[in-house]
C-alpha cells in the first residue's frame, strides 16, 4: 500500500484518496498482530479509509438497481455468517460490513475500474469473515484474501486517477 499510495501522489491524486492507502496499509500492519485488539484496531483502521472513500465519491450518482443488490448481498452474507461470529465481534463486524458495502455500492461511481476494486475489496473481507466465522476455506485462503485486496486497492486508485485525469496520466 505504501507503493500504490506514493504512485497515487506522484499522479497529484487527492489528500482522501491517499489517506484511504494509507489507512488500508494501517490496517494490513495491525491484523499481521495475533490480538483481538489488534483485529479491531485494523477493522477501525479500514473502517476509517472505507469513510475516505466514502467522501471521495460523495458527489457522484450511482445506480439505485446496483444498490439494491449491494443491500441483498450485505443482508444475505451477514445473516449467514451471524451465527458463526464470536458474539464480541458480531456487531463491529456487522457495521464494518454495512460501511464497507456502501463503500463498493458507491464506488460504482467512478466507472467500472474503480467498481471493480470496490467489488473485490468486499469480497476479500467476505473472505477474511468467513475464515472467522469458522466456514470452509478455499485453499492458501491468505493468498486469495491478499490478492482480492490488492486488486481491489489498485483498481480503486486507477479508477479514481482516470476519472479525475483521464486515461493518459494512469498508464504512464
Amino acid at each position: 500500500m505504501p507503493l500504490l499510495a506514493a504512485y497515487a501522489a506522484a499522479q497529484g491524486a487527492p489528500r482522501l484518496l491517499l489517506a484511504a492507502l494509507l489507512l488500508g496499509w494501517g490496517g494490513d500492519v495491525l491484523l499481521l498482530l495475533d490480538a483481538d485488539w489488534a483485529f479491531l484496531a485494523g477493522m477501525g483502521s479500514f473502517a476509517l479509509g472505507h469513510v475516505c472513500y466514502l467522501t471521495l465519491f460523495a458527489r457522484r450518482r450511482t445506480s439505485p438497481a446496483l444498490g439494491a443488490v449491494y443491500a441483498l448481498a450485505l443482508a444475505g452474507t451477514v445473516l449467514a455468517l451471524w451465527p458463526g461470529l464470536p458474539a464480541d465481534l458480531r456487531i463491529p463486524v456487522a457495521g464494518y460490513s454495512l460501511l464497507l458495502t456502501a463503500m463498493a455500492y458507491r464506488s460504482s461511481s467512478l466507472g467500472a475500474l474503480a467498481g471493480a476494486g470496490g467489488a473485490l475489496f468486499l469480497l476479500s473481507d467476505t473472505l477474511i469473515a468467513t475464515g472467522i466465522a469458522e466456514w470452509p476455506q478455499l485453499p492458501a485462503p491468505d493468498f486469495w484474501v491478499m490478492l482480492t485486496y490488492i486488486a481491489a486497492q489498485y483498481l480503486l486508485t486507477a479508477g479514481a486517477l482516470r476519472t479525475m485525469y483521464g486515461a493518459r496520466r494512469t498508464t504512464s
